[in-house]
């Protein structure tokens, strides 16, 4: 019997984190803009790093670097403060007024939990598929973003294995898109490096000139736009809606830079053109090799949506360190005959055009439609049935993330957010434009990929 199959794994303890010390602004009513308010009904990000631990450790090694921890993370938090805090809603009858803001002073602050698991690394890397057991490293299991009116905004939890330490981190959606949250792990991560050097009084100062980006927490709105913005509801339940994910397997695919370079070679040799990326040519392989693993009909229509990150696409562009929401999902379209009738390139293009066409004009246009009639993201209605939705980027930051255990060996999410045709991406572990690939399907359609010869010639390993 597989051991990951009868561990759980057990709270030892947790508290609440707040910042160092209050600023002016984090004082300050902490508005919500309409990328930000879409995301109510999503789940939460869950997101996390599995380190080995050290060789010959001291017996106090876990507590010294769970205080270590709490300590680096209220520090962080002084420049995070809206994490820290928790969704309000204000509401009004007469007139109808309902509009939702961080509090970010009425809070116990960001939660800090500590559990254990009767696992080894091994016990996580040996099944072909992602154990269930790895949803239980994060807090806020099924919970969506309006949720944070009674539940941590931020929630990191540590879990001890027998010889591995997993950070798992589950960020409130309607206060960070993925940019955001790794800007916050890697502020974190380069405070907890540098507190050894922060001394007293002076580390809370200090700690401004540690991190490399500190976050912009001013929002932004379309010009004329209201701070504040009501949303035409009267209740929650009018917008909010509960996604249970069906049964599904979940896998992870690795691709080396190698063969990811003669992905796009061929893609663009096929469509003759030098435009076509790395990540547009993966992107197609993906998508055909799961429309053919799913045995759709002919004319059964199918899209392949990417996450784009709007920061550098607006006029004039935001910068990256802009904490919170700036996302959007481009779709490429056509159907199952078509995009299996045609080649690599073909699919390619498709991707490449929905990703140039992507500009400043589309993203005001989607607010500004946004703000006349606004819209709570659904996952049935967002994601179509038989897409695949390429979620997060290889370009964040997730290995340069050290706590004092050397590089992390894996990243590994939550339940959060997955559905059949769910792919996240991430970077290699071994650098260079690798890339890892999570992917999850029906059982039968994964059956069909793991036989699919143009997939897996692509895939360097698995699991």
């Amino acid at each position: 019997m597989d051991s990951t199959c009868s561990a759980s794994v057990q709270i030892v303890s947790e508290c609440f984190v707040k910042p160092h010390h209050q600023t002016q602004d984090s004082t300050q009513v902490y508005h919500l803009t309409p990328w930000d308010l879409a995301m109510l009904s999503a789940h939460y990000i869950q997101k996390g790093l599995l380190f080995k631990k050290p060789q010959n450790q001291p017996p106090d090694f876990t507590q010294n670097l769970l205080q270590d921890l709490k300590h680096s993370l209220s520090l962080t938090l002084v420049h995070f403060y809206p994490l820290a805090g928790r969704l309000v809603t204000h509401q009004t009858q007469d007139p109808p007024s309902y509009s939702i803001s961080v509090d970010c002073v009425n809070s116990p602050g960001a939660r800090f939990i500590h559990a254990t698991a009767d696992l080894t690394v091994s016990n996580i890397f040996s099944p072909v598929d992602v154990p269930p057991i790895v949803k239980s490293f994060f807090d806020h299991d099924r919970a969506i973003n309006h949720d944070g009116h009674h539940m941590s905004l931020l929630t990191i939890e540590v879990t001890e294995l027998i010889d591995a330490l997993f950070i798992g981190c589950s960020m409130n959606h309607a206060l960070a898109d993925g940019t955001s949250y790794w800007k916050f792990f890697n502020a974190w991560s380069e405070i907890f490096q540098s507190q050894s050097q922060l001394k007293g009084e002076e580390e809370a100062s200090d700690v401004a000139n540690i991190i490399s980006h500190k976050p912009i927490l001013k929002r932004w709105l379309p010009h004329g736009c209201d701070p504040i913005i009501n949303l035409p509801f009267k209740h929650p339940d009018e917008f909010v809606c509960r996604f249970e994910a069906p049964k599904l397997r979940e896998r992870i695919f690795r691709f080396s830079a190698e063969s990811i370079a003669k992905l796009k070679a061929k893609a663009n040799k096929e469509s003759n053109t030098n435009k076509i990326s790395s990540f547009q040519s993966l992107s197609a392989l993906v998508w055909r090799c799961i429309t053919r693993a799913r045995s759709l009909p002919h004319d059964k229509k199918t899209s392949c949506k990417l996450a784009m990150n709007n920061r550098s696409r607006m006029e004039p562009p935001l910068p990256e360190e802009y904490f919170g929401n700036s996302l959007h999902a481009v779709s490429a379209y056509t159907t199952a005959g078509e995009l299996l009738e045609h080649d690599l390139g073909w699919a390619a293009w498709k991707i490449h055009l929905a990703v140039v066409n992507h500009n400043n004009g589309l993203a005001l246009q989607y607010l500004e439609e946004w703000l006349k009639s606004p819209v709570i993201y659904q996952h049935a209605r967002f994601f179509e049935p038989d897409s695949v939705m390429m979620g997060s980027s290889p370009r964040f930051n997730m290995y340069g993330n050290e706590f004092g255990m050397g590089k992390a060996v894996a990243v590994l999410s939550g339940y959060a957010n997955k559905f059949d045709g769910k792919v996240t991406s991430y970077p290699g572990r071994e650098g260079g434009g690798s890339v890892d690939l999570e992917m999850c399907l029906f059982p039968d359609s994964m059956c069909a990929l793991e036989s699919d010869p143009e997939f897996m010639n692509a895939v360097s390993s698995s699991g």
